[in-house]
């Protein structure tokens, strides 16, 4: 058994960590010179204990998401409508090509205004009722909403000088 769990433990291993193994801690057809290493294990760092930071783990901060996806009717009410900052509403669906190429670029734009504007996205195929709702006939459509009104909109791709100029203009600049 408790071989199992060792064995578990080095498949999970990087190359990295493996590299990093002293070398009398490499398996042995000796089963004594293998639990010799182990029992010596404890008085070094080791890389088999629960508690070590994994080297790609990122230290968990509190920030404001530039974008959202909307999860439901009541979701988009409480962080569309009641939302006190401007909102740009992506209408998209995942088989839509140009969506997929709007998408970034216009979250790249709402990044630029350093949290003056929040940017939602809806994919039509899971909210068809907000889709009928807000009058979308084609993907991508992108509508600003400020204080639950619509302001403007535009249907398709734009480059990004005419995202930045959008998203100034439903800010007030």
């Amino acid at each position: 058994m408790a071989h199992r769990l060792l064995v578990r433990r080095l498949w999970t291993l990087s190359a990295k960590d493996i590299r990093s193994l002293p070398a009398s801690a490499a398996f042995s057809s000796s089963s004594s010179s293998f639990s010799t290493s182990l029992q010596s294990a404890p008085t070094r760092p080791s890389f088999l204990s629960p508690s070590r930071t994994l080297p790609g783990s990122l230290p968990h901060t509190s920030r404001r998401e530039v974008s959202f996806n909307v999860q439901d009717h009541e979701d988009f009410t409480d962080r569309v409508i009641k939302n006190e900052l401007p909102v740009l509403v992506d209408f998209h669906a995942q088989w839509c090509g140009p969506c997929k190429i709007l998408g970034p670029r216009l979250e790249k734009a709402v990044a630029k205004q350093k949290g003056r504007v929040a940017m939602a996205k809806v994919d039509i195929d899971d909210h068809t009722d907000l889709a009928i709702e807000y009058g979308v006939s084609a993907v991508p459509t992108v509508i600003a909403i400020r204080g639950g009104d619509i302001v403007d909109h535009f249907v398709g791709i734009k480059d990004d000088e005419e995202l930045d100029s959008f998203v100034s203009k439903i800010i007030g600049k």
